[in-house]
Formats: structure tokens, sequence, C-alpha cells
């Protein structure tokens, strides 16, 4: 078991860390908003943990104290959150393609800043950023933690009033506002709790990876999200979580198959670099064959029947209830 973990721990978290990083991109589609602007918050969230953690919360311990750690995570919340509000709205004005295309040039704008920037190192990044753990699988007593707590809230957001808000403006915006929803509002609010979400998962990724740079906010990183969320599934939230462990592990599973001998070097080549354009066919061929994704809220058909009988049983006592009540009064 050591040695299991020990070999395929880094994939374990990042499978749980790109879990978290497709919800993010959920959350706008809740209101049936395209974003990609979820790269440029989780760079962003990764400069900020890195800068902090190198510069400002130095430490002569060994290890970089945890609660310090979890400061990081909620600077980077906060500040991502903010920067939300302020793009989203004038961004969500925007619908569709050009939505899209607006939050893939925000994601550009940041990474040229951040290229540009001395306090981010420039292309070369900031390296060397302190470890909190002594192994990369002890990453998950914060990822697994957060991942848990967003599902759990995000289970009950599609239940309360503001989830209902999201999801009545994605069926229809214009019916939406007729109810009395103000579609501009909570557009806004999804977009800045995917962009908070994204920011806290950047300032794990930083430590994560020891260091940070430039690449780890591109438009390919916008696809691979994007990916998580069509294929896994964008009407449910446990889409993206499946979608994003599945796509995540996909690279590995690729480059072990072209590891295994016997198979022509243009494939075997292929299978290791060609991730964005496997990627891209699978959108293309999820969409056709499976516009809700592979998990839809319908995945549970047991489940679905049990609510059924119960409304059902429920109606049947009242019915019986009132005519014994009217019984009685006769």
């Amino acid at each position: 078991m050591a040695d299991f973990f020990a070999t395929y721990g880094s994939l374990i978290v990042s499978m749980v860390l790109g879990a978290l990083l497709g919800l993010s991109l959920y959350l706008p589609l809740m209101t049936g908003q395209l974003s990609l602007a979820s790269p440029g918050f989780y760079a962003l969230g990764g400069y900020i943990a890195a800068i902090l953690s190198t510069k400002v919360f130095t430490s002569s311990s060994s290890l970089f104290p945890i609660p310090l750690l979890l400061l990081e995570m909620l600077i980077a919340g906060v500040i991502c959150g903010l920067l939300g509000v302020i793009v989203g709205i004038p961004a969500l004005r925007l619908r569709g393609i050009y939505l899209a295309i607006a939050t893939i040039a925000f994601v550009e704008v940041l990474r040229v800043i951040s290229l540009n920037l001395d306090i981010t190192g420039g292309a070369v990044g900031i390296f060397g950023i302190p470890q909190p753990f002594q192994t990369q699988i002890e990453y998950l007593w914060i990822a697994l933690p957060l991942l848990l707590i967003s599902m759990v809230l995000l289970y009950r957001l599609e239940r309360i009033r503001v989830g209902r808000a999201f999801i009545a403006i994605r069926e229809d915006e214009l019916a939406a506002g007729a109810m009395g929803i103000n579609p501009t509002y909570y557009k806004v609010l999804a977009f800045t709790l995917g962009a908070m979400l994204a920011g806290v998962v950047g300032a794990i990724s930083a430590h994560f990876l020891n260091t940070w740079n430039a690449r780890q906010g591109t438009f390919d990183a916008s696809i691979i999200y994007l990916t998580f969320v069509l294929i896994g599934g964008s009407r449910t939230f446990l889409g993206p979580v499946v979608g994003g462990m599945v796509f995540t592990a996909l690279p590995e599973i690729l480059r072990s198959l072209a590891d295994t001998g016997g198979l022509p070097n243009w494939l075997a080549q292929f299978l290791r670099d060609g991730r964005l354009i496997i990627f891209g066919l699978l959108i293309v061929i999820g969409t056709i064959f499976f516009p809700q994704g592979l998990i839809t809220p319908d995945i549970f058909p047991r489940r679905k029947i049990i609510k059924k009988r119960t409304a059902k049983d429920a109606f049947a006592q009242r019915l019986v209830g009132e005519a014994s009540r009217r019984e009685e009064k006769e």
C-alpha cells in the first residue's frame, strides 16, 4: 500500500484538484454562462500563494505551517472573488460564444501581465515554494475535505432558492426575468463563486507543484476544464467531479499505453503528446451523443421511482384522511 501511494499519490491528489477545477467551471454553467475564465483565477490564486509563502510568510521550520496555507487559501479566494465581481459585471452582459471569447481574453491578459512582472518571476516563474507536507499524498488532508465541502454546498445550492434561480436563468433567462429573478445578479454571483473556488485550488496547487509560472493559466487549460464539465455532465455537480477525476488521469493512462510496447511509433507519440487533440475529439463526440454529459440528474432512476411512490402514498393518505373526516361530519 505504501508503494502504491508513493507511486500514484501525486496523481490521486491531481485528480481531486481536477474535480475542484471542474466545479469552478460548473458554477457559471448553472446559469447557462459558458465562462472559460477559471484558468485565469486558478493562476492568480497560485501566484498569490507563491508570493505570500516565499516573500511574506517566511518560516524557519522545515515544513510550511498549515494555518498559513489556510490563510493563503482564504486570501486567494477573497481576491479572486473581488476580481470576479469586477470582471463579471461587464463580461456577463455577453452571451454564448461572445462570453467565451471575452473570458479567454481575460485569461490571456492575466498571462501576459504575469510574464512581464518582476514579482511573478516573469517567464521563469516562482520556484522553491515551501511544502506544508512531507509527501504529496498528504495534500489529500486539504484537497479532499475541500472537495467534499464543495460537493455538499453545491448539493444544497441546487435545492434552495438561489440554485433554483440559477437553473431558471439557464433554462430561459427571459422567463426568469419575468418571474422577478434578477439575471445579472445571479449570473455575477455564480461567476464569483466559481472564481473564488478556482483561486483557492490555485493556492493549494502552487504548494503542491512547488513551482508556479504563466503556463498554469492558458487557453489550453480552459479547453481541458471545459472537457471535465461537458463530458462529465453539465446538469449536476457530480458530472464535473467525475469528469475532472477521469480526464486528469487520462493522460497518465495514455502514456502508460504508449509505453507498453508493440505500438507503431507514430501512435505511441500521439498518445503521449496528443492530449489536447483527444480532448477536442471527446468534446465533439460527447456533445453529439451525450449532450448533457455522462452523468445526468436522471442517472439514479431508482431514487426517482422511490420519490414518485412516496408522493403518491402521501397523496393517497391525504385523500383517505379527507374522506374519513367527511364521514365523521356526516
